[in-house]
């Protein structure tokens, strides 16, 4: 299956977040392992970590907005890939803003055809619709978070 190299980092990132929600594993462990199964260059592996470092300290605060602006999903009810795909679509286009929200919403769905259920694509792109609605309203809730956090990241990760 031919992804973009983007694509394909955050598909390693999905992975790794997915996989240290469901069980103890330490993000950089698993980080390690995919990057020996798949062949990504620095940039992109460096990517990969961006995502996952970004979005495993704030996964409850990004759970909050999520089950704040889309009550209509309840978030006990959304399965845990496509819980993770939503949150690291949110992080790109509220949080890291490198991203633009179209590319980080158009990759999301991608992500979940491949990796979600079968609703999943339209199920992901109705939420990221409409979270986006409300990206200044999340970005200022989870600022607060994130300038809590940004300093605590510098010790090489034993925050977690």
């Amino acid at each position: 299956m031919s992804m973009k190299p983007r694509t394909r980092a955050r598909a390693i990132a999905l992975q790794v977040l997915y996989e240290t929600d469901l069980s103890n594993h330490l993000p950089g462990d698993v980080l390690k392992t995919r990057l020996e199964e798949n062949e990504l260059s620095d940039e992109h592996a460096e990517f990969a970590r961006q995502i996952i470092f970004g979005v495993r300290p704030l996964r409850e605060e990004l759970d909050n907005v999520i089950a704040k602006y889309a009550p209509e999903w309840p978030l006990d009810q959304i399965a845990a890939i496509d819980r993770n795909i939503i949150r690291m679509a949110c992080w790109e286009f509220a949080i890291s803003r490198e991203t633009p929200t179209k590319v980080a919403i158009n990759e999301a769905v991608e992500l979940a055809k491949i990796y979600g259920s079968d609703s999943a694509s339209r199920f992901v792109n109705g939420v990221l619709g409409t979270l986006v609605e409300h990206e200044n309203e999340i970005r200022q809730a989870i600022k607060n978070k994130v300038e809590e956090t940004s300093f605590v990241a510098e010790d090489g990760g034993t925050s977690e």
